[in-house]
């Protein structure tokens, strides 16, 4: 896949100084950039590559002035990071456009498919599912009966999405995803045996959400789990039965969420964080990596530790901790002369 200079500035709306008709093949950091490679100058610790590197391409500021004669022909934008980054995206868009359906599959009589599809080898779509216009779906994926996915959303390979899920526009979900399995619902007789209790809601993922390779969105028991506008999982992420998750909420991986707690828009979540079920979290709420959250938390806290307390507490609580064995020697030795002042009396 090749782009030349001309294409690039055009979609860029940048000005080009140099050959208009130089070509890339790929994308690069400017220190390891290759001839046919594109790549950026955004921050001035990188300067000095732009005079060495071997890029074909290289997006600058257009207030950038070389010290030193350069060899890649230059595109002189607003923002090269943003810039790049829309190239990424462009890039990324073409890269994946596929269309059309490879053998073998299994597609129900009853489903409705759109306009520009993509159905990747041994994929089953069961009855009555709806896909819109330009969803991709990549080979060994399962799509149950009743799912609804919107326009141009993208299920990655060995994707499993379970009955009854909707599915809005613009979402991406990545291989190995779950999305549906029961929730974790089980109840004692009086013997002791723990009986499964059915899970006959579903899950509800709303448009642009993205989910992460092998995470699990549990159906809720009853009614939905909901990921609102705009939610964004990392990898390895477990969302039990009837969480909701509120808008433009990002989730770092290895966090878990039990059953029907209720987070707000906005809020950030570190890694490996764990969160107690039945509990509410506000907005804009900041839980740091491997926290322990189990109670409600007010909209704009930051917290950390296990369980959470509030950020500023637990810097100041964790200088006395880390000298703790210090404070505790102190302790002792004062301990022993009163000891030994008490004694003398």
């Amino acid at each position: 896949m090749e782009f030349t200079a001309k294409q690039i500035a055009d979609i860029l709306q940048g000005e080009i100084e140099g050959n208009s008709e130089e070509k890339v093949s790929e994308l690069a950091k400017i220190e390891e950039a290759k001839k046919g490679s594109l790549t950026f100058l955004a921050n001035p610790k990188y300067e000095p590559f732009i005079y060495t590197t071997a890029a074909s391409i290289t997006i600058v500021r257009k207030d950038f002035i070389a010290e030193k004669s350069i060899t890649s022909t230059l595109i002189r934008v607003n923002d090269p990071y943003k810039s790049f980054s829309t190239i990424l995206e462009y890039y990324d868009k073409v890269k994946n456009n596929k269309i059309g359906r490879e053998h073998p599959i299994y597609v129900a009589n009853s489903a409705k498919i759109g306009t520009g599809e993509y159905i990747g080898a041994f994929t089953y779509i069961g009855e009555n599912v709806t896909l819109g216009n330009n969803v991709k779906i990549y080979p060994n994926s399962y799509i149950g009966d009743n799912v609804s996915i919107g326009d141009d959303t993208t299920i990655y390979a060995g994707v499993k999405i379970y009955s009854e899920t909707i599915i809005g526009k613009g979402c991406k979900i990545h291989s190995g995803t779950v999305v549906g399995s029961d929730g974790f619902g089980f109840a004692p007789d009086e013997n002791g045996v723990y009986g499964a209790i059915p899970q006959i809601g579903n899950v509800i993922v709303e448009d642009y959400v993205d989910i992460g390779a092998n995470s699990t969105i549990d159906r809720a028991t009853l009614g939905s789990t909901i990921l609102k506008k705009g939610v964004k999982l990392d990898n390895q992420i477990q969302i039990a039965h009837n969480v909701e998750i509120g808008e433009n909420t990002v989730i770092a991986s290895q966090t878990g969420i039990a059953g029907s707690a209720k987070i707000g828009e906005s809020c950030l979540i570190g890694g490996q964080v764990g969160i107690v079920g039945h509990i509410t979290i506000g907005n804009n709420v900041r839980i740091q990596a491997q926290s322990g959250i189990g109670r409600n938390l007010k909209d704009g806290v930051i917290v950390q530790g296990s369980p959470a307390i509030g950020y500023s507490d637990f810097n100041k609580s964790y200088v006395y901790f880390k000298n703790l064995p210090k404070i505790i020697s102190t302790v002792n030795k004062l301990e022993k002369e009163y000891k030994a002042q008490q004694n003398q009396k």
